[in-house]
């Protein structure tokens, strides 16, 4: 059987060409050099006997065999790094306490809370999702090791910024109101961020509103813009099936973006804590690097 020439470094340099656009740019990220990181693919083509990467074109563009390989790529070096985890840290161990939005945790955190905990299996997580102002004030109250939250953009403002997001308006297609019309608006309640954001985008451009539908739920929110009561305010990403962006139709104004923002417990953590404090820093700092990247 001829040896596989699947070296998880050639791996981990191919995917991260892909995820920046660019042979440079992942030469930039990974501290390497250019030529290092084109001798590194060229070692991995030669060893499949497949180009992977079309150079003819002004963008870098992958092969019919570097499509294939990159969804095989992604996987081995997840699997890679859960094994090493598991080997180089297995004594980690212990209660991390989480807080954090809970549409944020649906879209951008189960899938690294998932990998976190087959990783280190006698860490035990304790995820508690809220509205950003109970957030706070159970964090105040000791209640977390770590805590994600809304806030407005700003600069040292403490904590690590995670993620940036980018604000719509979002309604059911049922929806029966004109751009003429007050703005029918379903909102968490004061002080919640996404209010505070689409009340102060409303006053600002004169446009009459009003609110007819208030909860702290989530789940309660999205039932009564899906039966088309109103207007809510939702991530670009993250309006779910059955509803659609109507700032255009409606003449809405443009929402400004807030940030998510990881807060640790004052004090020494656990290493546990401080563990997946690190993971989720870096996992979401890679999703927003793909994010900003040229699209293959």
């Amino acid at each position: 059987m001829p040896s596989l020439p699947f070296d998880l470094d050639l791996l981990r340099t191919f995917v991260a060409i892909v995820d920046n656009g660019s042979f440079t740019r992942a030469a930039r990220r990974m501290e390497l050099t250019q030529s290092t990181v084109s001798l590194q693919i060229k070692r991995l083509e030669e060893g499949l006997g497949q180009r992977l990467f079309d150079r003819d074109g002004r963008e870098l563009q992958l092969t019919p065999e570097g499509e294939v390989l990159l969804t095989y790529a992604r996987q081995m070096l997840k699997l890679g790094s859960e094994v090493l985890s598991r080997i180089v840290e297995p004594d980690v161990r212990g209660v991390v306490r989480l807080g954090t939005p809970e549409d944020f945790a649906t879209v951008h955190l189960s899938d690294i809370l998932a990998r976190f905990a087959r990783a280190h299996p006698q860490v035990a997580l304790e995820v508690c999702c809220d509205f950003t102002v109970n957030l706070l004030d159970d964090f105040s109250k000791g209640r977390y090791d770590l805590m994600l939250f809304k806030r407005e953009p700003q600069g040292s403002g403490g904590g690590t910024k995670v993620w940036r997001e980018i604000l719509d308006w979002a309604a059911s297609p049922r929806l029966l109101t004109e751009a003429s019309d007050p703005v029918p608006l379903v909102l968490p309640p004061s002080p919640d961020v996404y209010r505070r954001r689409a009340l102060s985008a409303l006053d600002a451009s004169g446009r009459p509103w009003r609110v007819v539908y208030t909860s702290q739920s989530l789940a309660g929110l999205q039932a009564a813009v899906q039966a088309g009561l109103g207007v809510t305010v939702l991530p670009t990403e993250m309006i779910p099936a059955g509803l659609v962006s109507v700032g255009n139709r409606l003449r809405l104004p443009k929402l400004p973006d807030t940030e998510i923002v990881l807060y640790r417990a004052p004090g020494p953590l656990s290493p546990a804590a401080e563990l997946l404090s690190s993971t989720i820093i870096a996992a979401l700092e890679r999703h927003a690097t793909c994010q900003e990247t040229v699209t293959l």
